[in-house]
């Protein structure tokens, strides 16, 4: 791994775009990152854009109006891969070094002194205008359970004695997901059906699921690809990130405690996933990396999940926040709610290493493929990442400021993540948001 800053990250670069130059907005010109829209309201191909300011530059109309002829032919590839297609998978297949030239050319073309601003301008649609789509097409999707604190809380609920299994200090635990319901942000999923058994029934039930829960997780997705056999180093591990993303990954969690026993989660996770719309590169967040720690009492990584650079920057110094609006709330025209705030460099397992596990067996990545980091709660019962572990497992009520209480979430709820890169003296980095909402469950009867 190589953590190195350049012109991009310079604090003091503005852009000719007034609204990205905010003290606190999420997209200055030192973030930059892609996402795939269209004119809210038309049935106009889906484009790749980047977020600058409140504003979306479209890369198909910018290669369009020759703002990239005078870069260097890797910069024009780039560009050119970004803007042809519909999703970011063409620009995710490219090699890292493309990725980073295109993002520098983008940082000189937006900065206030560029000499094509007027072509520019034109090429630019107001956020508020617009509306997303999947950043990329995602042909693979794994889930993992990074979050120490996580796990432990919710050992505890159901195993009291045994809380965290001997294993998770030592591999980095995952499932492989359903890609093919994995939705946007504005997302409006229905509550699940499933098979559920209560503690006290002699055979199990069917119908709504009853404990509908949200999980905070970063989305990672992978750029570039492994051959069938061939392993990804812990050196080279990051160089198949193309950057990151927020997930909410809904859980049914009365059907997930009938079913997961023996192979895990299955109908009580495939039903809806949601992920924001802005993919921001590691190379974005790189002021923002620290150094990568093991309680010195837990085992430490074996040999091909350490590395020097993991230890020195392998974390990401990344806030992360969960909100609630309930249907009464927007009636009323209260704004959402916080429930808990936490932050990325938490987690027990670092991105590179769930790259470098996920390929140790031989298992090919491909560019847009999927990796959701798990629950990311923090040490503290108000850092948690989920309804599951604030509620006490459902046995204490979450108190609202408008006098409901929420124990799981509930139809007409709409459940919004953000997450922010922040230090003294540095731009803020967003991830924008995920903003997701439940539907009452179909008629099944």
């Amino acid at each position: 791994m190589s953590i190195a800053l350049n012109e991009t990250h310079d604090i003091d670069l503005r852009s000719w775009v007034d609204s990205a130059n905010g003290q606190d907005h999420p997209f200055p010109i030192q973030n930059l990152p892609y996402g795939v829209f269209r004119h809210a309201g038309s049935d106009q191909p889906w484009r790749v854009g980047v977020a600058i300011g409140d504003a979306i530059l479209d890369l198909r109309a910018a290669q369009a109006a020759g703002v990239f002829s005078g870069f260097d032919e890797s910069t024009r590839q780039a560009a050119q891969l970004a803007a042809q297609g519909s999703s970011l998978n063409p620009l995710m297949a490219a090699a890292p070094a493309a990725w980073s030239a295109l993002r520098l050319a983008l940082s000189r073309l937006l900065r206030s002194d560029s000499s094509h601003r007027h072509e520019l301008q034109a090429c630019l649609l107001p956020q508020a205008q617009a509306e997303h789509g999947l950043p990329a097409v995602i042909g693979d999707y794994t889930d993992f359970y990074t979050s120490i604190h996580h796990a432990t809380t919710i050992g505890k609920l159901f195993r009291p004695d045994n809380p965290l299994l001997p294993n998770y200090k030592w591999v980095p635990i995952g499932y492989h997901g359903r890609a093919s319901s994995i939705g946007v942000s504005g997302q409006q999923l229905r509550r699940p059906l499933g098979q559920t058994k209560a503690a006290d029934a002699d055979t199990p039930s069917f119908g709504p699921c009853k404990r509908l829960d949200y999980e905070l997780e970063v989305g990672i997705f992978i750029g570039g690809e492994n051959a069938l056999g061939e392993a990804v180093p812990m050196a080279q591990a990051e160089q198949r990130v193309f950057g990151l993303c927020l997930l909410n990954d809904w859980s049914a969690r009365d059907v997930q405690a009938w079913e997961y026993q023996p192979l895990g989660p299955f109908l009580s996770k495939s039903f809806a996933s949601t992920i924001s719309p802005w993919v921001v590169t590691l190379e974005a967040l790189a002021p923002y990396r620290c150094g990568w720690t093991r309680a010195v009492e837990d085992p430490q990584p074996l040999a091909y999940l350490d590395s020097p650079g993991l230890r020195e920057h392998g974390a990401i110094d990344l806030q992360l926040e969960v909100l609630i609006q309930t249907a009464a709330m927007r009636q009323a025209g209260l704004p959402a709610q916080r429930l808990s705030l936490s932050n990325f460099r938490d987690a027990y397992w670092s991105v590179a290493q769930l790259v470098a596990h996920h390929t140790v067996n031989g298992c090919n990545l491909r560019a847009g493929d999927l990796f959701g980091s798990g629950t990311l709660s923090g040490p503290q019962p108000e850092q948690a990442g989920s309804l599951l572990e604030l509620s006490r497992g459902g046995k204490q009520a979450v108190q609202l400021s408008n006098g409901e209480q929420r124990i799981f979430v509930e139809d007409g709820d709409t459940i919004i993540m953000r997450a922010v890169a922040q230090r003294p003296g540095l731009p803020r980095i967003g991830l924008g948001e995920v903003a997701g909402s439940v539907l009452p469950a179909r008629q099944w009867r």
